[in-house]
């Protein structure tokens, strides 16, 4: 499969605008485009799937084997011209320090040549012992091109490429001016996502025209074309289909709320012949008649008016729990069963079915990977003693003010959680934590779920 990997010396090198610029040219020049992104993260690619016009998918090492990760870039892939990788933070950057989950690792893995984004500020001669030295740190990565990132001008780019020229042979596949600003609003934790930018297809359509303007695709597209042959991938076995009694509806919230949803984790479902309802959990008035609810994170802060005024729907949510409805809510989802947000000296009620109340703040409570430990109280079937289930938390809102008999289906080995070591507050036929789970050999929680919503019984 052709394919490049994008990545950078260090994080902040504007290596997403660089990719969503080239997904979208790629994809103009008549190319069917397939991007993934390196680890945790559901902000990139909701962006990059709209710059392709089709799924992104995560490759992380913390969740899946490699094995899995190599299936699942060879699945998703396979119907498209090129596959694009946007990594995470640095080339040679991860938590262990001998690399073994690093963006070189998982370039390596994948067989595909890696574009260095370079961001260039402050930066002349001083190119050439940066390049030479990630050329030489790990031979086995083949760095195939560099794209120069906020050039100051032509003498500026002249330079830059001499040096480079003179010192290595790294193809310069193209240079891109500095630019005022960021194209693209950030927030928190990170770029706000695509749904809730207005401007986000005219902003992907500017990325593009840059890169075109500035960037050899030719030579970008020559050079996916050395990535290795998928012959040498893992072929993906279908998962086996759960022996339901009927045809499940899960509600899914997608709106501009709430969107944090791993691609293959809802195909995942698809797979088990669910029909997935989606919710509008600001504008819909009530829930519709569904076999369970599940609403994943984002950012109820800056919706939690909105949400709050939508008085029927929140009534509806917490009559459907109290009434048995199997619910499963991650971060952003927790945030909005609680009783109240407050967020920037304001507070807005919300469902209250979790009786606590959520404070946001300027410094994470919880970021990174997650490891847990299931509780006998964890209410999916399918614990297994001792296992250790890995996620992701990002929240800078902590739950306060819970009772102390609250029941909780994780101990917390890694992380932040709820409270006191624990996440996964559980109340009736609701899960509902800061860890976001991610469907994979490890913890099949989609199966879980929906065997747990096959046994509790429609709701009505």
């Amino acid at each position: 499969m052709p394919g490049i990997y994008i990545s950078a010396a260090h994080k902040s090198s504007g290596k997403t605008t660089v990719m969503l610029g080239l997904v979208r040219a790629l994809h103009d020049k008549g190319l069917a485009v397939s991007p993934f992104k390196k680890g945790p993260d559901y902000i990139d690619p909701a962006w990059a799937a709209r710059a392709a016009g089709r799924s992104c998918y995560n490759l992380d090492f913390y969740t899946s084997t490699e094995a899995e990760i190599r299936a699942l870039f060879s699945s998703s892939s396979r119907a498209a011209d090129i596959a694009v990788i946007e990594g995470n933070k640095g080339l040679y950057d991860g938590m262990d320090v001998n690399g073994s989950d690093s963006n070189a690792a998982l370039a390596k893995l994948l067989d595909v040549p890696v574009v260095l984004v370079i961001d260039t500020i402050g930066m002349t001669r001083g190119i050439a012992p940066l390049l030479i030295g990630y050329q030489h740190f790990d031979t086995e990565v083949r760095i195939g091109g560099i794209i120069l990132n906020r050039v100051g001008g032509p003498r500026h780019e002249a330079k830059l490429i001499e040096s480079i020229e003179r010192y290595t042979d790294i193809p310069v596949l193209g240079a891109i001016p500095r630019f005022r600003g960021n194209m693209i609003e950030e927030r928190h934790l990170g770029l706000v996502p695509a749904q809730e930018d207005r401007a986000a297809d005219e902003t992907i359509a500017r990325l593009a025209n840059t890169v075109r303007d500035h960037v050899d695709l030719d030579r970008v597209i020559a050079l996916a074309q050395t990535a290795g042959s998928p012959n040498s991938l893992e072929t993906v076995t279908a998962p086996e289909v759960l022996a339901l009694d009927r045809p499940l509806r899960i509600g899914i919230a997608r709106d501009e709320a709430f969107g944090f949803y791993y691609a293959d984790d809802l195909e995942r479902f698809l797979a088990h012949g669910v029909e997935l309802v989606w919710l509008d959990m600001i504008r819909d008035p009530a829930l519709p008649d569904l076999d369970g609810l599940f609403i994943g994170g984002g950012f109820p802060e800056t919706a939690m008016k909105a949400l709050s005024e939508n008085v029927s729907m929140r009534d509806s949510v917490r009559r459907a729990i109290e009434n048995g409805l199997p619910t499963y809510a991650e971060c952003g989802g927790l945030m909005y069963l609680s009783r109240s947000i407050s967020w920037n000296g304001a507070t807005a009620v919300m469902v209250g079915v979790i009786p606590g109340h959520v404070t946001m703040s300027q410094r994470p409570h919880g970021r990174g990977y997650i490891q847990l430990r299931e509780t006998s109280a964890s209410p999916w079937p399918g614990r297994e003693e001792g296992r250790a289930i890995a996620g992701h938390e990002f929240h800078y809102s902590e739950l306060q003010n819970l009772p102390p008999d609250v029941t909780f289906a994780y101990e917390v080995l890694r992380g932040t959680g709820i409270a006191n070591g624990h996440d996964g507050f559980v109340y009736k036929n609701l899960l509902a934590s800061y860890a976001h789970l991610r469907d994979a050999e490890q913890n099949h929680w989609v199966d879980r779920f929906l065997t747990f919503v096959a046994q509790a019984g429609r709701f009505e």
